[in-house]
């Protein structure tokens, strides 16, 4: 037990020498890159912020005001002097909400749209068991295994078909898709 306390005393004694080694103007830099992180972050946080209030901005002049006025001008497309192009396009979007997701899965295959519903099926093996997964693989599913399945549609894969659909003049039940359509206006520059 001495022995133990021995050597931590000269390892206690050994750090403090290393210490009293270390150079202030050595220290006063780590200090000084540290503040420099410091600031350098908060200066990224309110960027940050900054870029997710100029963000908003534009979304509300992309998505409000300009659609508006051109509307109220009755115009799709204004060509500036300078040959900027100012257009508004539809934009399409839709989420199934979870609590409807089997009413809507269900309404998509009623009407002949079920090939977009992603259907995974897995089944897991333990370790040890790559014959019995081989099996399954070979026999799939005559061996008693219960594979687990997840549906799914991809986001895009759903927003393009609400596009497709809608532009072919086709009904769609747009509160069980959670599916909404609304214009945006995009700005191409002149030459």
């Amino acid at each position: 037990m001495i022995d133990i306390l021995s050597e931590m005393a000269q390892d206690s004694s050994a750090n403090s020498d290393q210490l009293d080694k270390l150079d202030d103007t050595k220290l006063d830099k780590v200090a000084r890159l540290a503040n420099e992180a410091n600031d350098l972050q908060e200066v990224v946080a309110r960027k940050e912020e900054e870029l997710k209030h100029a963000k908003k901005a534009h979304r509300k002049v992309t998505d409000e005001f300009l659609p508006e006025a051109l509307e109220d001008l009755n115009l799709e497309k204004v060509v500036m002097k300078d040959g900027s192009e100012i257009s508004v396009k539809p934009i399409y979007a839709a989420s199934i909400p979870k609590n409807r997701l089997e009413e809507a899965y269900d309404w998509l295959r009623q009407h002949g749209h079920g090939d977009i519903i992603k259907n995974n099926v897995t089944v897991t093996f333990g370790k040890g068991e790559d014959q019995d997964a081989q099996a399954f693989m070979v026999l799939c599913g005559d061996q008693g295994f219960t594979p687990q399945q997840a549906e799914k549609i991809e986001p895009m894969t759903l927003k393009g078909w609400l596009r497709e659909e809608v532009e072919a003049g086709h009904p769609i039940p747009m509160d069980l898709l959670g599916a909404f359509i609304s214009q945006r206006a995009a700005i191409k520059r002149g030459k």
